[in-house]
């Protein structure tokens, strides 16, 4: 479905939709989030400039928010969800539910409890809002992790300094992607893989204090657990399957699911996949059906959404471009004509 773009910055399909607005009042800025019941109120003097980039995707809101002035911002997110906020630039000090908090912090706020925060002068802030019956599912059935318990009640979660700025730097590039090619979103499979490298990422970030030693599986047991994955991955074989999909079809965790890759073939189950998705994208490169199908379109109907990324990693596999592998393609199929 091709997406329609709607007055005040907004790009909206069936399944995404995408929405950039700017305010010079406090409260009209309190206004911009779709789902959010909030009260902005202006607590430095100056000329108030905010804007909110905000993408939704299945089960995923996304937004970065950009403020001029200290505000207290009161308020609910939607029910059933939890929201995780990563400052990208601050200047001044910030209070979030009575701490004070830092460029490496990450916040938090379950669907119903109340927002109490107390904005810096400036303040940049990454943000994702997940459904959190889908987070926590992924979360035990890919990671052994029961978030929730993990989080408790805390409001701010002090991770690793670096897993934070990746997990900056990802949310970063995955809006600006967004921004710039929307219409990726219109594939399933995108908006699956993109959700769940979402959540990762969270995960990843969050760290886990509890984390368990390396599973004590015998040999046979890793050889089993690989070749069982493997069968599943020759009968889908033309889908893009995800390392989600292989801990719930096989009942176990990523670790568990890492550790019989390596072990078995020397490569983890990340890579033996992309390498499987690339073969897919290739396969549909070489045998397109219409002149209007792009690699933008074919890379995401097989999950990939960072293009350059995909680019470089289809190159170094097939040694040559996939635009090289669809203009070579389209030759064969106006000769057959």
């Amino acid at each position: 479905m091709t997406p329609v773009t709607l007055p005040a910055g907004k790009t909206v399909s069936e399944h995404c939709s995408f929405t950039a607005a700017t305010s010079d009042d406090a409260q009209d800025h309190a206004h911009c989030l779709q789902h959010w019941k909030q009260r902005y109120e202006q607590l430095s003097a100056g000329r108030f400039n905010g804007d909110v980039e905000e993408v939704w995707f299945g089960n995923v809101q996304i937004f970065r928010e950009r403020t001029n002035q200290i505000v207290h911002e009161a308020g609910q997110a939607w029910e059933g969800s939890r929201t995780f906020g990563i400052p990208v630039e601050t200047e001044g000090e910030g209070w979030y539910c009575g701490e004070v908090f830092s460029r490496d912090s990450i916040l938090t706020l379950r669907g119903g409890e109340q927002l109490d925060f107390r904005t810096p002068r400036q303040l940049d802030i990454l943000a994702v809002t997940a459904d959190t019956a889908a987070f926590v599912d992924y979360a035990r059935s890919v990671e052994n992790r029961d978030i929730e318990a993990e989080i408790g009640m805390k409001r701010i979660v002090h991770g690793a300094p670096e897993k934070t700025a990746e997990l900056r730097s990802f949310l970063l590039t995955v809006l600006n992607t967004v921004k710039t090619t929307p219409h990726i979103l219109e594939h399933a499979p995108m908006r699956k893989a993109l959700e769940q490298a979402i959540y990762g990422s969270l995960l990843a970030a969050i760290g886990n204090e509890n984390e368990i030693a390396r599973p004590t599986s015998t040999s046979q047991t890793r050889r089993q657990i690989v070749e069982r994955a493997r069968e599943y991955m020759r009968t889908h074989i033309d889908e893009p399957i995800t390392v989600a999909d292989l801990c719930a079809e096989l009942n176990v965790s990523r670790r568990t699911l890492q550790y019989s890759f390596q072990d078995v073939l020397n490569l983890n189950p990340v890579s033996f996949l992309r390498a499987m998705r690339l073969n897919g994208v290739r396969r549909a490169l070489r045998h397109v059906h219409s002149e209007h199908d792009s690699v933008a379109d074919v890379a995401a109907r097989w999950g990939f959404w960072h293009l350059s990324h995909f680019a470089a990693d289809y190159k170094a596999m097939f040694g040559e471009l996939p635009s090289e592998t669809l203009r070579t393609s389209h030759s064969r199929r106006r000769l057959v004509i």
